[in-house]
């Protein structure tokens, strides 16, 4: 993969304004909420429902033989954004653990509710696994 900066732009922190990839098998992975296995929400604050859905997302992918390197692209849909903006130290944090330095091309949507009460946060991904 490679991380798209055009120049003379300060580079973003936290997620890439690009990311482009060669042929490999495109895993398509929908929105994950902060639940488990079950579908039960163990955690209702923030960073936990952050954390379950950035696991789920990865163990989806992984089915398909993916890593957390091989992700382009992530939007994530959050209902609460001082929540969101109050948690940031400690998303970071968790993004460590899951996913070491890489850094996707990310959007952050602010919306009114989320299918799966409580949840707070959902994640959607896009990955490529490289050929061979």
């Amino acid at each position: 993969m490679q991380t798209l900066l055009p120049p003379g732009w300060a580079p973003p922190i936290g997620y890439a304004n690009g990311i482009a990839s060669d042929a490999g098998r495109i895993v398509f992975v929908a929105g994950q909420v902060g639940w488990d296995a079950q579908q039960k929400f163990q955690r209702t604050d923030f960073v936990s429902q952050f954390d379950q859905a950035l696991a789920n997302v990865l163990d989806v992918l992984a089915q398909a033989g993916g890593r957390p390197e091989h992700v382009c692209r992530i939007t994530a849909y959050c209902c609460d954004k001082p929540a969101y903006v109050a948690a940031r130290p400690q998303l970071g944090d968790v993004w460590r653990q899951r996913m070491g330095r890489h850094f996707p091309a990310m959007s952050m949507i602010f919306v009114a509710d989320l299918l799966d009460h409580p949840a707070v946060i959902e994640l959607e991904a896009t990955a490529v696994i490289p050929a061979g």
